[in-house]
């Protein structure tokens, strides 16, 4: 397509945006018409993609990592003929309307990942990327080319300083991944000022020294050499490229381009009218030209043609594959085997044994069941006990493994998690020591937000972890994560309760699910017939008729309260003891299951923890012990540091007898 017409869609964009953000009274416009031209070639020419499939497994993706500049996205989306209408463009950053401030997954046809916090999205983009070579390896075979797509993102200053960058860039050079491109909208502008007054590294630099091609200095407001730079990147298949694509902020404002002022305020209708008059736009607000209308009803044509021709190759791949297919089918729709319920109830884990380990062993024959779940750690795997043994690892060379080496790189891992998932076709699970969930918090959160299944193996769960000390003993992590929401937390107390947490993360498919793990060995808990409730959030272990004394716990803890119950009972107390290993849904219970396990409200309550109790009183009366950790713990061996925090079962028992 000529770039003269391109550029004519890229001077409309720069007016929708403007007024967008004018009419809105809010917004970031000066990304949006710096980077017109570079979204008028993607979505005029480049990339391919058909309106009228969203999700077509093979279109391309594109992710605006600077999610700030959704303007850009939400213009060249209504352009190209996606289900958002000029008025949703007029609704700009209003409540419940299909132009949110940060593009969100869900929310609008079109918009692949959310995106905001900056990085996150170049993150997400090379788990996209990792996501299309490793189906193009499962499901191409020599008749049928069937995944063949790229990933494109534009990322800005702000994206470039974020530490979550670095991490993915480096794994992405690392990994070879060819059909990745990123657009850097280098405005030498931030909120602040110029970047100069942060942010004086060579950007072209870094990314060599992280193995990826890189074209430099390429003029953004020019189409042509902003083609020529894609055609080059798409000549290089072993490395991801970054094209370095210069471009002023606010461009062709009267007074506003490379200001600052230009970032996160609307222009002001005076500045607008110099905008529209320096290319040639009528002054009337939210105008689409007729030549621009006809341009693209052509090109929904074109995409539309090719889409149906990958569906009859589709159709012919899947005469030829019903064994591929049906296997596409269960990692597309995340379908779970129908006899895996009976094979993790079946097997057999020796008892004691930490919780990690049992997990590892379970882990192992879910990964055998379900062809689609891959995943890895943060250089943890020994650790975590989550390398699939019987399956090969991702590398540059080797996308048919089903084992990420994700290196130390927790925040780039959970963020690339969320992009294979997003991507859709594959189920991935992500492992670190609980306590750097912290490092990986933000993509969690991301996760949640979109309604994402990853699933987080975090082990080491408390002070028992002993002589490593204060740094690694997470205290706040079981609150803080709690505290997301649709973020499920699970911390089984044993083995068994183990098995069913897995079970529980393989069937949620609307939300990310933590699984707590120990690293100290446990012993196996009998439950009765209480088991059948670990749905609920909380079940009881041990039931006392007439009980005047409620103990609850999670995790390593569930057995401390079990030792506490014996000693109380020889004292003539009637004890109940109840597991809870996910207290957020067990709140959500009604009254009448809630008071089933604690009692009625004159009930004496006791809460085991060994992390801080901050969410605990929501379940508690005006009679109550709690045994928590309100402190950072200690380095020593496990059995001294629970002396020392008071998880004593004798001490325990001792205090709640004297507050009776």
């Amino acid at each position: 397509m000529g770039s003269q017409l391109l550029k004519k869609v890229a001077n409309i964009v720069r007016g929708l945006a403007a007024d967008a953000v004018q009419q809105a009274n809010s917004g970031h416009p000066g990304m949006p018409i710096g980077c017109a031209d570079i979204g008028a070639l993607l979505f005029g020419e480049i990339m391919n993609y058909d309106p009228r499939s969203p999700k077509w497994p093979n279109r391309d993706r594109f992710i605006l990592s600077a999610g700030h500049g959704s303007v850009l996205l939400y213009s060249l989306l209504h352009l190209s003929g996606y289900d958002l209408s000029l008025d949703d463009l007029k609704n700009f950053r209003q409540l419940d309307s299909k132009t949110p401030g940060h593009p969100e997954y869900g929310e609008t046809a079109g918009v692949d990942t959310t995106t905001g916090p900056l990085g996150q999205g170049l993150a997400n983009a090379v788990g996209m990327a990792v996501a299309e070579r490793m189906l193009a390896k499962r499901y191409n075979t020599d008749k049928f080319n069937l995944i063949d797509h790229y990933t494109y993102t534009i990322l800005g200053d702000g994206c470039m300083m974020e530490g979550v960058v670095a991490e993915a860039v480096s794994l992405a050079g690392h990994l070879g991944l060819g059909k990745l491109v990123a657009i850097y909208d280098s405005n030498d502008i931030c909120i602040g000022g110029n970047i100069n007054l942060t942010f004086t590294e060579d950007v072209a630099k870094r990314f060599e020294a992280a193995d990826w091609h890189v074209i430099d200095n390429v003029d953004g407001h020019d189409i042509i050499a902003l083609k020529k730079a894609i055609e080059e990147a798409k000549k290089v298949s072993d490395k991801p490229t970054l094209i370095v694509a210069k471009t002023h902020i606010a461009y062709g404002s009267p007074t506003k381009q490379d200001s600052n002022v230009a970032h996160g305020a609307p222009l002001g209708e005076e500045e607008i009218r110099g905008l529209k008059e320096k290319f040639n736009l009528p002054k009337r607000k939210f105008y689409v030209s007729d030549k621009v209308k006809e341009f693209f009803s052509i090109r929904q044509k074109e995409m539309k043609t090719n889409r149906e021709q990958w569906e009859e190759l589709f159709n012919q791949w899947t005469r030829v594959n019903p064994e591929l297919k049906a296997e596409w089918d269960l990692g597309h729709n995340l379908e779970l085997p129908v006899d895996l319920t009976e094979a993790i109830e079946e097997l057999e884990i020796k008892t004691p044994i930490a919780t990690r380990k049992a997990s590892g062993e379970i882990l192992q024959k879910i990964a055998d069941k379900v062809t689609y779940l891959v995943g890895g750690s943060a250089d943890l795997a020994p650790s975590t006990k989550t390398y699939l043994s019987k399956y090969s690892e991702i590398q540059a060379d080797n996308y048919e493994g089903r084992n990420f080496r994700f290196g130390v790189r927790e925040h780039a891992m959970g963020a690339i998690a969320n992009g294979i998932s997003v991507h859709g076709g594959l189920r991935p699970f992500v492992a670190t020591f609980f306590v750097f969930s912290d490092y990986m918090r933000p993509a969690i959160r991301m996760a949640a937000l979109m309604k994402q299944p990853v699933i987080y193996v975090l082990t080491h769960d408390s002070i028992y972890l002993g002589e490593d000390g204060p740094t690694h003993q997470p205290v706040e992590h079981l609150e803080s994560l709690r505290a997301i929401p649709n973020l499920k937390v699970l911390r089984p107390a044993d083995a068994e309760e183990t098995k069913v947490a897995w079970l529980e993360a393989m069937k949620r498919t609307d939300g990310p699910t933590v699984l707590v793990l120990t690293r100290q060995g446990l012993p196996s808990i009998d439950k009765g017939e209480g088991l059948k409730d670990f749905a609920k959030g909380a079940y009881v272990v041990k039931r006392d008729q007439d009980a005047d004394l409620f103990l609850m716990a999670s995790g390593s803890e569930v057995a401390l309260a079990i030792d506490v119950a014996e000693i109380l009972k020889a004292k003539d107390k009637r004890v109940q003891i109840v597991s809870v290993p996910d207290r957020d849904e067990f709140v959500k219970q009604d009254i009448t299951y809630i008071e089933d396990l604690l009692g009625s409200q004159d009930s004496f309550r006791v809460v085991l923890e060994a992390g801080i109790s901050q969410g605990w009183y929501r379940l508690l009366n005006n009679r109550y012990h709690v045994v928590s950790i309100e402190s950072f713990g200690a380095s020593g061996p496990a059995v001294e540091l629970a002396d020392k925090f008071g998880f004593n079962a004798e001490k325990i028992a001792k205090d709640i007898l004297n507050k009776l």
